[in-house]
């Protein structure tokens, strides 16, 4: 299976179709008359697609088992055709388009089960994705694509040359997978008039997204919080307890980490943990969500 562990849970649902086609207008008839011998066509192959798309899984090995909180099948007669209509709905780390495609073809391959002994020439048509919702891909167009970030490694071992950065190169393709250019990536010792230095020059050359990464510890020089709170004009705690979330459901020490995010006039301005790994799963968790923040700052485009 796809490694789908470092995404995070949304709402995500999906919509297919079937297409059953009858050869003759007695069938579609008997459908609606109820007088099929082998019992109500469209009640009977709802039941077995609802049936049907909780086995998605065991049928197709690639696929993950995953709640599926909503589905509904609805039909739409159009002449000799039937079309079938399946939703799928479940707040998950991986989409349900396969869940909603093996639905509804379960519902067609039923209908055309029951409706055999009176129909002869009964066949199944695109059975299609029709639409999907939900995951970071929904949200692709939604952000710019002109911003521009500052990268800060705030370490005393790894400024002295003594250790070598990893979390800041981290930060720094995901940046690019954001398609957010890097104008500057820098290594700083843990001092607070540093940190608050750079925060403000940065800001003044019109950087959108200043990141640092270490410092958010509970040691004695962790200071990167303690330096950024009172430059901030507002604090954003919905990123922090993003951060902190997705992070405790990976590791139990996500809690002892002190993660800070705000703004500074049109800035925003980000604190997140020096490892490597809490540096890759705090941009894991707000990105590229987070970009929708510049929309509102500063408007689509650039004055």
């Amino acid at each position: 299976m796809v490694d789908i562990t470092h995404k995070s849970t949304t709402l995500r649902t999906a919509v297919a179709q079937a297409i059953v086609k009858v050869s003759k207008q007695e069938t579609i008839t008997a459908i609606q008359n109820d007088t099929v011998p082998k019992g109500n066509v469209f009640a009977m192959s709802k039941a077995a697609g609802l049936l049907g798309v909780k086995r998605t899984p065991d049928i197709l090995p690639d696929c993950h088992p995953l709640p599926i909180e909503f589905a509904s099948v609805e039909y739409e007669i159009n002449g000799l055709d039937i079309t079938v209509l399946f939703t799928v709905k479940t707040i998950y780390k991986t989409g349900v388009e396969v869940e909603a495609m093996h639905g509804a073809s379960v519902v067609a391959l039923n209908m055309y089960d029951m409706l055999k002994p009176i129909d002869k020439g009964i066949e199944i048509h695109h059975i299609k994705l029709l639409n999907k919702k939900g995951g970071k891909s929904d949200f692709t167009d939604r952000f710019r694509e002109d911003l521009t970030a500052a990268v800060i490694v705030c370490s005393d071992t790894i400024s002295a040359g003594k250790k070598e950065d990893k979390a800041g190169k981290a930060i720094v393709e995901k940046l690019k997978d954001c398609n957010v250019q890097i104008s500057h990536y820098l290594v700083i010792p843990d001092e607070k008039e540093i940190i608050r230095e750079k925060a403000r020059l940065f800001q003044e050359q019109g950087i959108d997204l200043v990141i640092y990464t270490g410092g958010t510890g509970l040691s004695k020089r962790d200071v990167t919080p303690e330096a950024l709170e009172p430059l901030l004009d507002r604090r954003i705690p919905g990123i922090e307890e993003a951060i902190r979330n997705y992070g405790q459901d990976r590791t139990p020490f996500s809690m002892l980490s002190r993660s800070i995010a705000g703004t500074l006039k049109n800035t925003l301005i980000l604190g997140l943990p020096g490892s490597t790994n809490g540096a890759k799963e705090s941009m894991e968790a707000i990105f590229p969500s987070v970009l929708h923040i510049f929309r509102i700052l500063k408007g689509a485009r650039h004055d």
